[in-house]
């Protein structure tokens, strides 16, 4: 896998996307590949660099920020 760039958003993610089940501090991969996509930006996250994920929703996020801004409850 090719990855280049950091978590900024700025890099480059090469490879097929991947499949996850989300559990409780783990996740297992359904589909191989080497990233999944941030279910706010849509930005590519290597498998590699995957911290913050819903169970409830079975949603990849990109960083602590796009995490909150997806599980604060509607203003």
């Amino acid at each position: 896998m090719d990855v280049r760039g950091d978590r900024s958003g700025h890099g480059r993610v090469d490879g097929q996307e991947a499949r996850l089940r989300y559990a409780d501090g783990d996740f297992v991969i359904m589909t191989g590949g080497s990233f999944v996509r941030c279910a706010v930006s849509g930005r590519p996250i290597p498998l590699q660099a995957l911290r913050y994920w819903s169970v409830a929703r079975q949603e990849a996020y990109f960083g602590p920020e796009e995490a909150v801004q997806n599980l604060a409850p509607p203003k």
